[in-house]
């Protein structure tokens, strides 16, 4: 799986974004082998599955969510961003009239908050996208992904990806409708979902 995290900051009618992920694994998470000398793939002895059940966030639980998205950024993505980009998206995340209108999802593990997505409901844009590193490569981004698309049936979704994150949303369906763009210090492709 990868780890995902992502932000959209809208400033002055600029729409400024990112989905950034840190990829890491074979083949994203979609398949847990090993190559043997030939190169094919042989399946790994089945581990016991942990469940991370996804649901909407609370309003009173939008703030651990939006600690998780710092915390993700921080570790995976802050040390590779120029300040401003670091900047942006601390902003963002204390912008009380840029985060109205945002959905929140949360995975959990037990009681604890693993992962978190974030969409903008009138837009169906993806603003926010985040695993806890101490999570990846367990289904969880796909989980808040797949439970976010139940309740978004039938709409194109979009998201502005990192580089780190292309792999990731290329293998669950997201394509690109732009080039590479660099704004206020964040790298960043448009892609959408359209079912």
């Amino acid at each position: 799986m990868a780890v995902l995290f992502g932000l959209v900051y809208a400033r002055q009618n600029l729409s400024l974004g990112i989905s950034m992920g840190l990829c890491m694994g074979v083949a994203y998470g979609l398949f847990d082998g090993e190559s043997d000398q030939d190169g094919k793939a042989e399946a790994s002895p089945k581990k016991p599955e942990r469940r991370f059940p996804v649901r909407p966030l609370a309003q009173d639980e939008t703030e651990s969510a939006r600690r998780l998205a710092w915390k993700v950024f921080t570790e995976y993505e802050s040390p590779d961003y120029p300040p401003e980009g670091t900047e942006e998206f601390r902003k963002c995340l204390h912008d009380g009239e840029y985060l109205k209108g945002i959905v929140y999802y949360g995975a959990f593990d037990g009681e604890k908050l693993v992962g978190m997505l974030g969409i903008r409901e009138e837009r169906n844009h993806i603003c926010f996208f985040f695993v806890d590193g101490e999570c990846q490569r367990l289904g969880i981004g796909t989980g808040l992904f797949r439970r976010m698309l139940e309740d978004f049936p039938g709409r194109t979704i979009t998201l502005n990806s990192s580089p780190y994150g292309l792999p990731f949303y290329k293998a669950i369906g997201f394509r690109a409708t732009d080039s590479e763009q660099t704004v206020n210090g964040i790298r960043f492709t448009p892609m959408e979902y359209r079912i």
